[in-house]
């Protein structure tokens, strides 16, 4: 892997010394089309609130502002993420959103603004995925704020995509993206090529992407190669609005579309509680809830919610009104193991609506945040000596990983055990950890046991924490002089936890399932030391009065 990180670094010095060339930005010249023949839909909502700030030079992304002087495209302290949102475009949705007159010129003046200072090729505002949702966005929004421009005005802006589609189309004949960026690069080079008479080899060249791209990306089961619900909901749009725009521009849909949004529609939808929100595994939050039922609505998807996804890695019991959703899978590959979390075996706990053990979650916009919860500790497992099941390195790749993680379930009428053990602590201490899950009682008692074995005899002692983090709407406190803890949900109903093996404790966490603020909740600890060959912690989690 880190030969592939150097090899990458060096094709990217030659790109950009090629890119920023005089001759290279001369060869982007040519023929431009008097007006786009084909202007797919955007069906996606945008946020009137957002577009009032974008009119007062104001970025606003999950919560979070990011002020802009007038014409400043590359703001001091401009990280990665708010590079991607704010050469991405997609904020235009917010100024269509906000409507009227202002919100259009608004739209006019920051994209004459960005083809004056960045019409040229640039490392950070010409990457491929970040020119593919600009020109997604220049593309389909064209009628909201260039319908009623003036001719001079539309000109430069159909300049501006005929050369940023001549690029995009040559770093892709060089596959020069990965992961979750090919899809945005493919959907923009499209568009380009439905748009623009005359260049629909564009398009013939990003359905051949499309083509290649889906059978890596998009497991048997429906969910993504990287394992996050995020990345499953960005790839399921941008299908959605492939198959739009080819049947607007009266182009057969490829066969293969259709049948994935129906897979990745119904995985899209394992991954959701109760309450509408996402499970909060490998960089996801709980989610914009409209956004996912419109695309889920788009899409079409019915049936019965799955049991598991085998390929992906996620277990779901659903008994009674409870829903215990486990992690079972192996960290992705690379390259998607960018934003994958160390969790193997975790598992969250819903009772209803409310959330009772959950992850930590992620922060979308903070990449010292964003890593930190990526961590073992930061999920319902167990660590031992305070290492992670899987080694995080400082490029944000995975190194020691767990080769091994085996489940088997076994369901019943009213009851389901979930049995599964990886051996990502193995190569550190020959420890292997084996997790069962027990939900029963309509869903009014869940229980667990966690059993560590060593394989090649114990040399010392090892710190052993099982971890139980709690939704902030979770009140708890410590019975029975700490030996249990009593959990109280909003609506009022009591559940007891209980331990043997170990010793509860009550500690601080944080959630951050929402937006980027963490929010003070707290956590059981039950800690223990492995001495022996095998050691054993039993846990239950019961409600009173059931």
């Amino acid at each position: 892997m880190m030969n592939l990180n150097i090899i990458h670094k060096i094709k990217h010095r030659v790109h950009s010394a090629t890119y920023n060339s005089a001759l290279y930005r001369w060869t982007l010249n040519g023929t431009v089309p008097e007006h786009l023949i084909v202007k797919p839909a955007d069906p996606w909502p945008g946020d009137a609130a957002a577009g009032r700030f974008l009119c007062n030079g104001i970025f606003t992304l999950h919560g979070e502002q990011f002020p802009v002087t007038q014409g400043d495209w590359a703001p001091s302290g401009c990280s990665a993420v708010w590079t991607a949102h704010i050469h991405g475009f997609e904020w235009l949705r917010d100024l269509r959103a906000l409507g009227g007159d202002a919100a259009r010129l608004q739209a006019r003046v920051m994209i004459e603004s960005w083809i004056e200072q960045c019409g040229h090729w640039h490392d950070s505002a010409w990457d491929a995925a970040i020119t593919g949702r600009r020109m997604a966005q220049w593309i389909a929004l064209y009628d909201f704020y260039a319908g009623s421009a003036d001719e001079d005005f539309q000109s430069l802006v159909l300049e501006s995509l005929v050369r940023q589609g001549r690029h995009l189309s040559r770093v892709l004949m060089g596959r020069g993206v990965e992961g979750m960026g090919a899809f945005h690069a493919m959907k923009g080079l499209a568009y380009a090529g439905l748009g623009f008479e005359g260049h629909e080899n564009w398009l013939e060249q990003a359905l051949d992407m499309l083509d290649r791209e889906l059978p890596r990306q998009i497991l048997s089961d429906g969910g993504h190669v990287s394992r996050s619900p995020v990345v499953l909901l960005d790839v399921l749009r941008i299908l959605i609005d492939l198959r739009g725009a080819l049947r607007a521009g009266g182009f057969p849909v490829p066969d293969e579309i259709q049948p994935t949004i129906d897979r990745a529609s119904q995985a899209l939808r394992f991954m959701r509680y109760s309450d509408k929100g996402f499970a909060l595994f490998n960089g996801a939050q709980e989610g914009d809830t409209a956004l996912v039922d419109a695309v889920l609505m788009q899409s079409n998807a019915r049936g019965k919610i799955l049991r598991s996804l085998p390929d992906t890695g996620f277990e779901r019991a659903s008994v009674g009104r409870s829903v215990l959703m486990v992690d079972t899978g192996r960290v992705p590959p690379y390259p998607h193991d960018i934003d994958a979390h160390a969790a193997p075996l975790s598992f969250e706990f819903c009772y209803g609506r409310e959330r009772i053990f959950v992850a930590c979650g992620s922060n979308p916009v903070d990449d010292e945040w964003r890593n930190m919860l990526r961590g073992t500790a930061a999920h319902n497992s167990v660590t031992l000596d305070w290492r992670n099941a899987a080694e995080i390195r400082k490029d944000g790749h995975f190194g020691r990983r767990p080769r091994s993680v085996v489940v088997n379930r076994q369901d019943t009428g009213d009851a389901c055990l979930i049995d599964a053990v990886h051996d990502g602590y193995v190569p550190l201490n020959g420890v292997s950890h084996r997790r069962r899950l027990y939900l029963s009682e309509q869903g009014h008692d869940l229980r667990g046991e966690e059993t560590l074995t060593c394989a090649t005899n114990l040399t010392r002692e090892i710190g052993v924490v099982a971890r139980f983090h709690l939704h902030p709407r979770v009140t708890v406190s410590l019975t029975k002089d700490g030996t249990e803890a009593l959990l109280r949900l909003p609506g009022g109903a009591g559940w007891s936890f209980v331990q043997g093996g170990g010793v509860l404790s009550l500690e601080n966490s944080i959630y951050m399932g929402q937006g980027c603020r963490p929010r003070k909740t707290k956590q059981l600890v039950i800690t223990a030391t492995m001495s022996s060959d095998l050691t054993q912690i039993k846990w239950a989690l019961q409600r009173e009065g059931a």
